[in-house]
């Protein structure tokens, strides 16, 4: 096992900005597939308080939980958001992504076209014989509201996307959507549909870690937020405080709010919390005393440095994108200091990147 040390994290005294985010790093190390199997991804493990750094594997995770330590972990499920098409008449070829459902019974969707210079309001899009929909409204350049011409359930029309659509893989993976990417990009966790991005973290889970976790005595704590591409949006300002974030749907039951607050309240427990995603779900449900609460909602929190986690205690993510609001996410849980070494001993030793790639316990 490799160990590299850090000095602990520097306290900036003047205001953080888009450009402190940002590294460089060789394209070739960007994973275009999941490791197989997946327990033989590696996992860099940080130590917050001393900066040191272990080189790992994602099967040695047990190894750093106790009998009655939380998981947390996003629900969500995603869903084949990418349709592809073609306009009435003139037969032009279009792609649709599907970024949420607006309205059930009128089966109304808020979406994104390409070329959206060739997509206007009245046009009817064609994608399979049984799908087709017209488009009402214009939203952004490249945001239309389209309507599903389709009368059966909402349930059938959800089967018809299940077909038709393709697995919404991140657009940086220079690769098509394959078949095989309906199991590769969702989570064993996965159970509530509505999410065009995976929790990336919970894509190294398998049944048998899940078990080993179990066997220790490690309590799962799943919580719900439904991942739009709003997440990955560039941020376009180099001051933080004046980007704005796309709401996303979370929930949280009353079963995960009693693990992770008896751990909370626990001098011998802690809650760790798997991927960004979750992240943002549970520490924008807050009780009055700063524990988790049940409910369900919306959230555009946009969490960077400095900020007080009043959930998280520890934080399981993937390699982050340069300039994006996830890395800026986990340099505030972690210090931006103590993540640019880290980032730097990942590029180093030729960790694997994004989605598809290794992991980083912090701890």
């Amino acid at each position: 096992m490799h160990l590299a040390t850090a000095p602990r994290l520097l306290r900036h005294t003047v205001p953080l900005k888009l450009t402190d985010f940002d590294y460089s790093y060789p394209k070739k190390l960007i994973a275009s597939y999941p490791a197989e199997p997946r327990e033989e991804a590696r996992l860099m493990v940080v130590h917050k308080e001393t900066g040191k750094i272990e080189h790992r594997t994602i099967g040695d995770l047990p190894d750093y939980f106790n009998k009655g330590d939380v998981l947390v972990a996003n629900d969500t499920k995603v869903f084949p958001a990418r349709l592809f098409g073609t306009k009435e008449k003139t037969g032009a070829k279009v792609e649709v992504f599907l970024l949420r459902e607006l309205n059930a019974e009128t089966r109304l969707w808020d979406v994104i076209v390409e070329p959206a210079r060739k997509v206007r309001v009245g046009n009817k899009l064609y994608f399979d014989d049984e799908l087709s929909a017209e488009v009402i409204d214009n939203t952004t350049s490249r945001g239309r509201t389209i309507r599903f011409l389709f009368e059966d359930s909402p349930e059938a029309l959800y089967a018809l996307i299940d077909r038709v659509g393709r697995t919404p893989i991140p657009r940086y993976i220079r690769r098509e959507a394959e078949p095989e990417d309906k199991t590769r990009y969702q989570t064993v966790f996965a159970e509530r549909r509505g999410a065009v991005a995976a929790p990336a973290a919970g894509l190294h889970f398998t049944p048998k870690l899940l078990k080993d976790l179990e066997k220790k005595g490690v309590e799962t704590a799943p919580v719900t937020l439904h991942t739009g591409l709003g997440t990955f949006r560039p941020v376009e300002v180099e001051d933080l405080t004046k980007h704005r974030m796309d709401s996303e749907c979370f929930a949280i039951g009353s079963e995960s709010v009693e693990k992770v607050n008896r751990a909370l309240t626990s001098r011998e427990h802690t809650v760790t919390v798997c991927s960004t995603t979750a992240v943002r779900a549970i520490e924008s449900s807050l009780s009055a005393d700063r524990t988790l609460k049940a409910g369900s909602g919306w959230t555009d929190k946009f969490i960077y440095p400095p900020y007080e986690f009043k959930i998280t205690e520890r934080l399981l993510t993937n390699f982050q994108m340069p300039r994006s609001t996830l890395l800026i996410m986990v340099s505030a849980f972690a210090g931006v200091d103590l993540m640019r070494h880290a980032y730097d001993e990942a590029i180093k030793n030729k960790y694997r990147l994004f989605a598809f790639g290794d992991a980083m316990l912090i701890v």
